[in-house]
């Protein structure tokens, strides 16, 4: 199998790495533990990070590969890739101020900003995940 061929699998777990770790961090911030929220935020960040890495790659590598669903489907699925290029592009930047506050011990101010990071991040993540089993998967 060619890179082309891998890379978009390799994201799409990578992707699903990143929203374990988003789920985790936030019912470990939920009771209390910190330390625990720490680390897992740390692994959506490092997953995020290999993500984007890949994907750019991949991006420059691959020819541009068609959605194949016809139908009604067709706007859903164009719906929910523009809505998750639109919300990556928005939350890559929240993502990195809310590390930097949090690394930097800025707790007063990280939550105001992780209050809304997260949520998008989790949206950005989930629809990732749709789109490429739409993609790849279920209209082959």
């Amino acid at each position: 199998m060619t890179a082309a061929g891998t890379l978009p699998h390799i994201t799409a777990f990578l992707n699903a790495v990143s929203l374990a770790f988003l789920i985790t961090g936030f019912v470990h911030i939920r009771a209390g533990r910190k330390d625990s929220h720490r680390k897992a935020m740390l692994g959506a960040v490092g997953a995020s990070a290999l993500f984007l890495a890949f994907y750019v790659v991949y991006h420059f590598a691959a020819p541009i590969f068609v959605f194949r669903g016809t139908g009604v489907v067709r706007p859903i699925y164009y719906a929910l890739l523009i809505s998750h290029v639109l919300l990556a592009a928005v939350v890559a930047p929240m993502v990195a101020l809310t590390l930097v506050r949090a690394l930097k011990g800025q707790f007063d101010l990280h939550p105001k900003i992780a209050r809304w990071t997260l949520p998008l991040w989790l949206y950005v993540s989930i629809t990732g995940i749709v789109v490429y089993l739409m993609l790849y998967h279920i209209y082959i």
